[in-house]
């Protein structure tokens, strides 16, 4: 690290890199479901393409290697924020209730530069941080990565919903909510290329692109050499089933109306109680999660932890039968649910960096990932033509039945926690 890199202070950048490391992420994969359910699309269409979203994420592993051999990080994060920046502008243009095609496609381009930017960011991290600063800050980067996604989830839908109660025009509403998502990303990245260090120099040259690609191709050889690998890909695309195939549906089901069985909730309602409330109770749940952890071990918090990341699914089954007219009986409903999540994540993150453990660390993490998208990737694509068939109800018992899943997979999977 150079003494230009040591003489600004990581409070200057590391908050605000990963609050623009959250925001693409939620509007891209959040605020597309809001906006699209807005603008007329059928459930089926919008689970699956919203679904497909995450591919970046899945695959970005593949291309992480060309962050390390072409420019610096710091390039990379400043030019994937310019094009997140152009992104958002082109979808404020491009938003119409007849045409969905152009804003799924500008959609997809800013998932690739979203995910781009992450590999960007979490590298600079450790290369503009030494391990002390590292420790100091890991707390400050988780809090505002989770402020960006109260913002991204919360606040922008609460905008975009009272822009359509002021404007009478939903379209017209969506493509001013973007406009100014674009304009503070403008902001921030002028903030980046202001205070963000200029903490490393260009690519190594003893280490060449021979060299990288060999070293990434034997990190997958060991990945999939590692003992119990199948298992742990099983876990890792099974734990969350429930969750996978509910969440693309949570949003259509606050917004649709009664007689199609939703709550039909206002956009700026469902932005408070998913955005913004769901998403406080499952910060907390989370951090609960990480200390009673922490405690009692992995092995032993799995139960528990599977317990509350699929059982709290009920709530949903039982609104959906029960359509309850009162705000304050969804927002308790939706933070027990997200509060289970928030505590039940938890194990998953740990058994993640727990397999992870061994000469590629990252790069294992990494593929742990992708496969962490995966697993909310392919259930999406099915869950909205599901639900069209079946309806709210029928929709949540079959998600309560996936519950089993979470349950067979950890039984199998906690007998391989080493603590």
């Amino acid at each position: 690290m150079d003494s230009k890199a040591k003489a600004k202070t990581p409070w200057l950048w590391v908050p605000t890199l990963y609050f623009a490391e959250g925001i693409p992420y939620f509007i891209v994969n959040v605020i597309s479901v809001t906006m699209f359910k807005r603008l007329g699309m059928s459930n089926g269409d919008l689970a699956m393409y919203t679904s497909l979203l995450y591919l970046p994420w899945v695959v970005k592993p593949l291309w992480s290697p060309f962050v390390d051999i072409i420019r610096t990080k710091r390039w990379w994060i400043l030019a994937m924020q310019l094009a997140v920046t152009a992104g958002f502008a082109a979808l404020a243009l491009s938003v119409s209730p007849d045409v969905f095609g152009w804003s799924l496609v500008i959609f997809y381009i800013v998932a690739f530069a979203s995910a781009t930017h992450d590999i960007a960011a979490d590298g600079f991290y450790m290369i503009a941080l030494d391990q002390k600063q590292q420790s100091v800050f890991v707390g400050i980067r988780s809090t505002f990565y989770r402020i960006a996604s109260v913002f991204g989830q919360g606040i922008i839908v609460v905008l975009a919903g009272i822009l359509e109660t002021r404007m009478g025009d939903i379209p017209k509403a969506w493509s001013t909510t973007l406009l100014a998502s674009s304009v503070l990303f403008a902001l921030i990245t002028l903030w980046h290329f202001r205070f963000l260090p200029k903490a490393e120099g260009a690519p190594a040259p003893d280490k060449t692109a021979a060299d990288l690609f060999r070293e990434f191709g034997r990190s997958w050889v060991t990945f999939f050499k590692k003992p119990g690998v199948w298992l742990a890909i099983v876990f890792m695309l099974l734990y969350r089933l429930p969750e996978a195939f509910s969440v693309k549906m949570l949003t259509p089901f606050l917004l649709d109306p009664a007689d199609a069985g939703g709550l039909g909730l206002t956009t700026a309602q469902s932005g408070l109680v998913y955005g913004t409330v769901g998403v406080i109770a499952l910060t907390i749940g989370g951090i609960l999660g990480g200390l009673f952890a922490a405690k009692y071990g992995l092995k032993r918090s799995m139960w528990p932890m599977s317990m509350a990341l699929a059982l709290p699914c009920a709530v949903y089954l039982f609104m959906a039968a029960v359509q309850p007219a009162s705000l304050w009986v969804v927002y308790a409903c939706v933070a027990l649910d997200q509060f289970g999540y928030g505590f039940g994540f938890t194990a998953y993150l740990l058994y993640m960096m727990q397999f992870s453990e061994g000469e590629f660390k990252t790069s294992h993490y990494a593929i742990c990932t992708a496969f962490m998208a995966l697993s909310m990737m392919v259930p999406g694509l099915f869950a909205g033509w599901l639900q069209e068939r079946v309806g709210y109800v029928g929709f949540f018992i079959i998600v309560m039945i996936c519950c089993l899943a979470t349950i067979s997979v950890t039984f199998f999977a906690r007998r391989r926690c080493s603590s």
